[in-house]
């Protein structure tokens, strides 16, 4: 065996380059079984970043069910869901319908039809946009969101497939309305009644929901409606029909996401805890069409809880008896089943993520496509060491990376740089996973920390809620403090720690930087800069987001412009990289350009990288390519290091 080389953390060379990054990782997701086959939506993004949807062709090669150029992905709340389903007709093969992201209409694809193209269900040039599509006899179930002129609507619809539609939007039925937010509809085994989930401005679906019932008339429209659970204080999440008298249903009115039963025979249904536990068996409803359990039978339920790592187990709902399942994974999401087989979406720091198979009989799980074509060996992969730091009764829960290269070693007695890695939401969590972009790094010698700070979800509702007013300051003290906890117990080099994120990950990145001295610079994807103007700029799903986060305008009007990191430049003294995609419609360009513009003016180092054609999130292999490179670059440049074989990033100031 080859001794490992000597050189500097940061100077090391890899297997893993951005290109690979870009060429073989194609998130994987959304499984469904057609026939006798499973389809799932994979990202391209060598071909600009499309969600195509295919399916393993007769050598097990992916194929492709849609092809280019169609692109299936949903604007509903800008952030999607639910853009696709299967249509099982009963006179003929599997049907695919799918939201198309060009023009926003729903297609249907006749796959074994030969040379056949997608036709249109809904009309087009009207504003209107689908999401969380359900196939539902001759009809597909959809929420529907309609953009005219300054207006805004959400209901919920029933689409026909005969594609009279296309020309008629008369023929698109509405089925309920009356909410600003509706997801999650839900029609009863015997299509008298439907359960949805409904909440209004201010609140966000982690804040608080109702979970409503209608009865259907005639003509397939509620006659009227009731609400069973939730409140602006209580958020309520997923319903699904037990049978026609009862629900069940996930809530956090005990501080954590816990399951329950309801009873619709009685006139005030009360909600039967299912099994009471300190773990969320559900989580933000970023994404329509989000699921956290699967109804195996009317007594049982597969489930899946977290407390930082996910765990999946068959709940008994007649005794609450939980029992575990042994999965090889850290995240774990159902989809699809089909008798005793269903589809597993995750993975963990050591098992790519991706869509499997799991025999509930056997156990055996069943990889059916891997979200990376091509993984280095397992020596140049770290692993993931949960680590909390802060206090006891401050808890800051990580992730830590560190360096990880068999042909390499650091001379004696240096310590590594390391990056903290912020995720966005901030109302979202991150997981341990085998992470290209993170084995990117810490195979060149550097290391990475992946902070769940407060306000994070899967650790209850109480750790959820820590950022409520608090945004630009809890998450910067939890980030500050897991960096520190760092150098402290000696794992990394105090003087040469960055900070990178996206999205609200961008504006703890912004706000990090310009609040504190702990960080030498920082990468800000797509983040936020101010609050004023993002608040009116950003899009309807957001729009009161800040509420709960800093406070209600005009109210809390000198707060905005008190947290705002574009307002506190005179406290940044590092180097920082912008990183922004131009057709960004929740975090603008505006944002960027404007913290570019102060840094320009104050004469401190940066550089402000913008991408035609990408929106929130980098979808094209050019631009993760460009963007990967230049932030290793970056960091090269103002830590003390060489990279190998990426091109110098040009800094201004």
């Amino acid at each position: 065996m080859t001794e490992p080389r000597i050189a500097p953390y940061g100077t090391w060379t890899s297997p893993i380059s951005a290109e690979s990054l870009a060429s073989s990782g194609h998130p994987v997701g959304g499984g469904a079984y057609a026939g006798d086959e499973v389809w799932w939506q994979e990202l391209r993004p060598t071909e600009g970043g499309r969600i195509s949807i295919r399916r393993a062709g007769q050598a097990g090669e992916p194929v492709d069910v849609l092809p280019q150029p169609w692109n299936a992905r949903t604007r509903v709340h800008e952030y999607g869901g639910g853009a696709w389903t299967v249509a099982g007709l009963a006179d003929g093969p599997p049907v695919l319908v799918f939201a198309n992201f060009d023009d926003q209409r729903v297609y249907r694809l006749d796959v074994d039809t030969v040379g056949a193209a997608p036709t249109p269900l809904t009309p087009d040039g009207l504003g209107m946009r689908f999401a969380e599509l359900q196939y539902r006899g001759a009809e597909i179930i959809a929420v529907r969101e309609t953009h005219s002129g300054g207006d805004l609507e959400r209901d919920i619809v029933a689409i026909p497939l005969d594609g009279s539609a296309a020309a008629d939007a008369g023929r698109i039925r509405s089925i309920v309305a009356g909410s600003r937010f509706l997801a999650s509809p839900r029609l009863s085994p015997d299509g008298t009644m439907i359960a949805w989930i409904a909440w209004e401005h201010p609140q966000m679906p982690w804040d608080g929901t109702e979970l409503r019932v209608g009865s259907l008339g005639d003509d397939g429209r509620v006659l009227d409606w009731r609400t069973l659970a939730g409140s602006t204080t209580e958020s309520v999440l997923q319903p699904e029909w037990r049978d026609e008298q009862s629900l069940f249903v996930i809530s956090d009115r005990t501080g954590w996401w816990n399951l329950y039963l309801l009873d619709l025979g009685s006139q005030s249904p009360e909600a039967r805890a299912l099994h009471t536990a300190p773990r969320d068996f559900g989580g933000a409803l970023w994404m329509l069409g989000t699921t956290w359990y699967s109804v195996l039978d009317s007594d049982t339920l597969l489930t899946v809880s977290t407390f930082g790592t996910d765990q999946a187990a068959v709940l008994d709902v007649n005794t609450g008896q939980l029992s575990d399942i042994e999965l090889p994974v850290d995240s774990v999401s159902f989809g699809a089943r089909r008798g005793d087989r269903i589809l597993v979406t995750g993975g963990s720091a050591v098992l790519a993520s991706g869509l499997r198979e799991l025999d509930l009989q056997t156990g055996v799980l069943t990889d059916i496509r891997l979200s990376v074509d091509d993984l280095p060996d397992d020596a140049y992969l770290p692993t993931a060491a949960a680590r909390t730091f802060g206090t006891a009764d401050r808890p800051v829960h990580t992730f830590v990376y560190e360096p990880a290269n068999p042909d390499f070693a650091a001379p004696e007695g240096e310590l590594p740089p390391f990056v903290a890695f912020v995720h966005g939401g901030p109302t979202s969590r991150t997981v341990p996973a085998v992470n290209p972009a993170i084995a990117y790094f810490t195979s060149r010698g550097i290391g990475v920390v992946d902070i769940n700070y407060g306000g994070s979800t899967g650790y209850g509702r109480e750790y959820r809620d820590r950022l409520r007013g608090q945004w630009g300051i809890v998450d910067v003290d939890d980030t500050v403090a897991a960096v520190r906890g760092l150098a402290e117990a000696g794992l990394a080099d105090g003087s040469r720690l960055a900070i990178r994120g996206g999205s609200a990950g961008g504006w703890t990145v912004l706000a990090s930087l310009t609040q504190s001295d702990v960080f030498a610079c920082g990468a800000s994807y797509f983040g936020v800069a101010e609050l004023t103007l993002f608040a009116q700029e950003t899009h309807d799903f957001e729009s009161r987001y800040i509420d709960g986060l800093v406070g209600p305008l005009p109210e809390a009007a000198a707060l905005y412009e008190e947290r705002a990191p574009l307002n506190n430049v005179d406290g940044l003294s590092c180097p920082v990289l912008l990183l922004q995609g131009l057709d960004d419609e929740i975090v603008p360009p505006s944002q960027a350009e404007r913290f570019r513009d102060a840094l320009e003016a104050k004469g401190l180092k940066h550089a402000y990288l913008a991408y035609e054609g990408e929106s929130h999130g980098f979808r094209r292999a050019s631009t993760i390519i460009s963007a990967t490179e230049a932030e290793l670059s970056f960091y090269g440049q103002v830590m003390g290091f060489t990279p190998v074989d990426v091109p110098v990033l040009e800094l201004k100031g």
